[in-house]
C-alpha cells in the first residue's frame, strides 16, 4: 500500500490532530504517502475532492501538530448514506483516481457506522474519537443484547432496546476501554467544578453544572475528580424525591451544594429530562437541550421558597438555584498528555492495520493489571447487532452508585488508570508561557485554516 486516506469527522475533539500526527509519523516509517480529505465525508461528495498531502517526501509538514485541538483537515457532520449506491460508486472512483489505496476515518459510532458501505469498497479502517467515551463496549457480547421492538411513532415502525445484561462485568473485558478526547473533556469538566464551588460557597447557593456527554453518562462520572455534591448519569432514571432529599440534607449541613448532571439525564419514567428539539443533526441525532433548566425547574418547585427563607439566604427558590453549561469548552483547546500520547498510537495502529490488510477494522484502546494501556485492532463487525447497527455504548450501570449519586467503587476503579498521570509538566508550562504572553494583546488569532488552505490540492 502507497498511499492512504484520513479524514476526520463528527463533532471535534482535542486529540484529533494528534491521531493526525501518529497516523502520518508511522506512515513516514512504512513509506506510505498519506492525503488529509478536507472536511471529513463532505470532500468526497465534492467532485473536485479537496485535499492536502500531509507528509510529501515522508516528512509531515509543520501545520501537523499533536499539541492542538481541533483538525487541521476540517471535519463536518455529512455522513455517507448506504442506500444511495451511485454515490457510493463516484466515491470509491474518486479516491481511486486520487491513487488512494486505503482510507482511515477518525471518528465515534456513527463514523462507524458510516464508513461501513465504504469498506466493500476499498479497505477501511477507524481510529476512535469521541469526548463522550460511548464508542466501545462493555463486553464483547454486548451487541447480541439489542432487540426491535414494534413503535407506530417511529418512522421506520420499530425502535431499538437494550435487554438486560446477561453477562458478568469485569473492567478486564471492555473493548475500547477510553476513546481519545475523553480526558482532556474530564478535566475542563472537572476543573469548571471547581471553579463555580466557591461561588456556590461564597452565596449559599445550590450550582447545577451540565456536562455533554449525549446519552453517556461517562463525563459526568468523571467530573467527580472535580468534587461534586451529587451526580446524576443518563443511564440511571432520575428518583427526584430522593434528590431533593440529598440536596437538603447537603445543604442543611455546608450551605451550598453542586450537582453535576449529563446532558441526556431521564425522569423516571425514561423520558428525557431536558427538553428535546425537533431539529436533528445531519448524522439523524436529535439536538438534545435544557437538563440543566428542566431540573432546576423542578427543584424550585420541590424545594420550594420558604426552605430559603427560613435559613435568611435567598428570598426565593429561584434566586438560591442556578445552572452553568461548561459548553463547548470540554471538545476544544489543547490535549492533556493522556489524550496525545493514546490517540497518536492510535492513529499509527489504523496505519499499521491498512498495511496488514485488514478492512472494516477499528483500531482500540485496550487496558489490563498485566499490560496497562496498549492498542490492539479489532474487527468492526463485532461491534454490529444482528441488523448490522452499531449503537453507542452507554456506561455500565456498575460504575455508579444511585443511592449515593457518586462513582461506586467500580466506577473509581476505572477512572484512576486514566486520570493518574493523565496531565503532564509541559501542560501546565505550556499555559504559563503562552496565556498571558504579551503578544497575544498584539497580534491577532492566526488560524490553522490560513496555512493549510494554502496546501489544498484538488482532483482535476
Amino acid at each position: 500500500m502507497k498511499r492512504i486516506g484520513i479524514l476526520t469527522a463528527g463533532g471535534d475533539t482535542p486529540a484529533l490532530n494528534a491521531t493526525i500526527q501518529g497516523a502520518v509519523a508511522r506512515a513516514n516509517q512504512l513509506r506510505v504517502e498519506i492525503v488529509g480529505l478536507i472536511k471529513g465525508f463532505n470532500s468526497l461528495f465534492n467532485p473536485r475532492v479537496p485535499h492536502v498531502l500531509l507528509n510529501p517526501l515522508y516528512q509531515e509538514i509543520p501545520e501537523v501538530d499533536p499539541t492542538k485541538g481541533g483538525t487541521l483537515i476540517g471535519s463536518s457532520r455529512d455522513f455517507v448514506d448506504p442506500e444511495r449506491k451511485e454515490d457510493l460508486d463516484l466515491i470509491a472512483l474518486r479516491l481511486q483516481r486520487l491513487g488512494i489505496e486505503g482510507l482511515i476515518c477518525v471518528g465515534g459510532d456513527g463514523t462507524l457506522n458510516g464508513l461501513q458501505p465504504l469498506a466493500e469498497r476499498l479497505p477501511t479502517v477507524l481510529a476512535p474519537k469521541t469526548i463522550d467515551n460511548d464508542l466501545g463496549l462493555n463486553y464483547p457480547s454486548e451487541p447480541d443484547e439489542w432487540v426491535r421492538v414494534n413503535d407506530a411513532t417511529q418512522r421506520q415502525g420499530y425502535r431499538y432496546k437494550r435487554m438486560d445484561s446477561r453477562a458478568v462485568f469485569d473492567l478486564q473485558q471492555i473493548v475500547n476501554y477510553v476513546t481519545p478526547g475523553y480526558a482532556t473533556s474530564v478535566f475542563v469538566s472537572a476543573s469548571g467544578v471547581e471553579r463555580i464551588r466557591t461561588t456556590a460557597e461564597s452565596h449559599r447557593r445550590i450550582a447545577i453544572i451540565e456536562v455533554m456527554g449525549r446519552h453517556s453518562g461517562y463525563i459526568a462520572l468523571g467530573s467527580a475528580y472535580g468534587r461534586p455534591d451529587l451526580i446524576l448519569v443518563p443511564e440511571h432514571h432520575l428518583d427526584l424525591e430522593h434528590l431533593v432529599e440529598r440536596v437538603k440534607q447537603i445543604y442543611d449541613l455546608q450551605k451550598n451544594v453542586v450537582i453535576v448532571c449529563g446532558e441526556g439525564i431521564v425522569d423516571s419514567q425514561g423520558r428525557e429530562l431536558g427538553a428535546e428539539s425537533k431539529s436533528t443533526d445531519p448524522s439523524g441525532n436529535i439536538q438534545l437541550s435544557g437538563a440543566a433548566e428542566a431540573l432546576r425547574s423542578k427543584l424550585i418547585q420541590m424545594i420550594g421558597d420558604r426552605y430559603f427563607q427560613l435559613y435568611r439566604r435567598s428570598e426565593s427558590a429561584r434566586e438560591a438555584i442556578f445552572t452553568r453549561k461548561v459548553g463547548h469548552t470540554q471538545r476544544g483547546g489543547r490535549p492533556i498528555l493522556f489524550d496525545r500520547f493514546y490517540a497518536a498510537q492510535l492513529g499509527a495502529k489504523a496505519v499499521e492495520l491498512l498495511v496488514e490488510g485488514r478492512n472494516n477494522a477499528v483500531s482500540i484502546l485496550q487496558y489490563n493489571q498485566a499490560k496497562g494501556f496498549h492498542v490492539e485492532g479489532y474487527d468492526a463487525n463485532r461491534f454490529r447487532d444482528r441488523w448490522g447497527l452499531i449503537h453507542a455504548r452507554h456506561m455500565h450501570p456498575e460504575l455508579y452508585d444511585p443511592k449515593l449519586m457518586k462513582p461506586s467503587r467500580l466506577g473509581i476503579e476505572y477512572l484512576v488508570p486514566i486520570f493518574t498521570d493523565a496531565i503532564g509538566g509541559d501542560d501546565m508550562e505550556h499555559m504559563r508561557q503562552t496565556l498571558f504572553s504579551a503578544g497575544n494583546l498584539s497580534q491577532p488569532y492566526h488560524s490553522i485554516n490560513t496555512d493549510i488552505n494554502k496546501r489544498i490540492r484538488y482532483l482535476e
